[in-house]
């Protein structure tokens, strides 16, 4: 893998003048410490300068961000801290897609998961896939576009030269090692790269939250699907209300749940079908977890998990559909609801999705509303979803959005773009996360290739770009 060495003084005049201030530490000669914390000393790391674009995270977001911006040209480089691509589509076992009725990669992908008889239902919004066909598929269309990925790789660092994000440090089992490219996409969902960058950020409904809480899907074998499906959302039909309708089928599932003697840390537990006799189980949440502490989300984990499988016995003494009930796997990444919202050139907000907000540099219509968890045990019991308390109506997330304010060379896409609380309880799905990063992939590239920065990039020129790769936009 070709790489140049960046001179020692250059280096650590970026690492003292550009780095976040959270994360700078002091540069020692030698290690120290004393009551008040360790110095870590300086070191040399090798710079590797191949690549036009970065991308951090290859969740939905990421993925479509890495995959347009090679699609258009430009030498990609994709992060992930986990095992597999795709995020929370795969290491978190979501199992299901909302938003997704959009032009461009969205139905690329659901026709690719048809092609392998890997989607449930043919709503072209709303469907049920199977995670394992995800992750493969994901695979093969970054090796098809040329996207060099790299796996169990966690961006740890960020440097500046003045505004300007230039060098990112990442960690995994090769070390620590240094990037450089000309743009820079953050697709971590949590808004890690921004906020090592510098970035002003929000989170929650206040920077101490209260947030919307984490939730640990799981896989089940069932014996029999179709004796559940009373309790199976869309099994059958795709509506929310209604007989046969995911809320009927919520009701009757807690029912069951109380028939069990337990209750659910989620007020809405909900069971969806995945293949066959194959089933996703959607049973908790954890309350007031910032996605940065890590203490904090391996206790949440370790108590969700223990949650599933508390509700797989308890279900499975009763006997019955639920007979020979067992946990096939629990999601290696808890889902995360509530991460870092960046500041861009634009801050999405309430009175967008109230007045339907129409934008010359809208990237993505968001049509799924208000989707706002109970950030408490007391709520979730009398309201565990609310919708804001008002009907929202379609919107458009501008490029603006998707461009970080406070440094240049730096974009997002996904959960961590700027909005308030309430967009983002709108615009966090993963059909939107899709398109943002679609977005935001093919700036990033026509910036890298014509040295401009994004923000110097007209939307109808990517606009353009994307009709050209067959990846229309609105």
């Amino acid at each position: 893998m070709p790489f140049s060495r960046l001179p020692r003084r250059a280096f650590l005049q970026s690492a003292l003048g550009g780095c976040a201030a959270s994360s700078a530490l002091p540069l020692a000669a030698a290690a120290g410490d004393d009551a008040q914390g360790f110095d870590e000393p300086a070191r040399r790391l090798d710079l590797h300068d191949d690549a036009d674009v970065i991308v951090c995270g290859a969740g939905p977001a990421g993925i479509a961000a890495a995959l347009t911006a090679a699609r258009a040209g430009a030498r990609t480089r994709l992060f992930e801290v986990h095992g597999c691509l795709g995020g929370v589509w795969t290491a978190g076992l979501l199992t299901y897609i909302f938003d997704f009725d959009k032009p461009g990669l969205t139905r690329e992908l659901a026709k690719r998961l048809d092609d392998r008889d890997a989607r449930r239902s043919k709503n072209p919004s709303r469907f049920v896939y199977e995670p394992e066909e995800m992750k493969v598929l994901l695979e093969e269309m970054c090796l098809e576009a040329g996207v060099k990925f790299q796996l169990h790789t966690r961006v740890s660092a960020a440097f500046r030269e003045g505004s300007r994000l230039r060098t990112v440090v990442t960690e995994s089992k090769a070390g620590r090692q240094a990037w450089r490219a000309p743009v820079f996409i953050d697709a971590t969902g949590d808004g890690d790269l921004g906020a090592q960058a510098g970035c002003e950020w929000d989170v929650g409904q206040a920077k101490e939250c209260p947030c919307q809480p984490m939730t640990m899907n799981a896989l089940a074998v069932v014996r029999d699907a179709h004796a559940l499906k009373d309790f199976m959302s869309f099994n059958g039909t795709d509506e929310f209300n209604g007989p046969g309708g995911h809320l009927t089928c919520v009701e009757a599932f807690k029912a069951e749940l109380k028939r069990a003697g337990i209750e659910t840390s989620y007020g809405h537990p909900t069971i969806f079908p995945v293949r066959e006799d194959l089933v996703m189980l959607m049973l908790t949440h954890e309350y007031g977890i910032k996605p940065w502490d890590a203490a904090a989300i391996s206790e949440a984990t370790v108590r969700s998990r223990a949650e599933v499988f508390r509700v797989m016995r308890a279900l499975r003494k009763l006997g019955g559909p639920w007979e020979g009930l067992q946990i096939a796997a629990t999601a290696e990444q808890i889902g995360v609801r509530d991460g870092r919202r960046i500041h861009g050139r634009y801050t999405l907000s309430r009175e967008d999705l109230i007045n339907g907000t129409r934008l010359e540099d809208g990237v993505a219509r968001v049509t799924f509303g208000v989707d706002i968890h109970a950030d408490s045990k007391e709520t979730n019991r009398t309201k565990p979803i609310n919708n804001g308390d008002f009907k929202m109506k379609p919107y458009d997330i501008p490029l603006r959005a998707l461009i970080a304010r406070d440094v240049d060379g730096l974009m997002m896409a996904g959960r961590c773009i700027s909005g308030d609380f309430i967009a983002h309880a709108s615009y966090r799905v993963t059909g939107n996360a899709v398109a943002m990063g679609e977005a935001a992939g093919v700036i990033a590239a026509l910036a890298a290739q014509s040295r401009r920065l994004p923000h110097e990039v007209p939307w109808s020129e990517g606009a353009a770009k994307l009709t050209a790769l067959g990846q229309h936009k609105i």
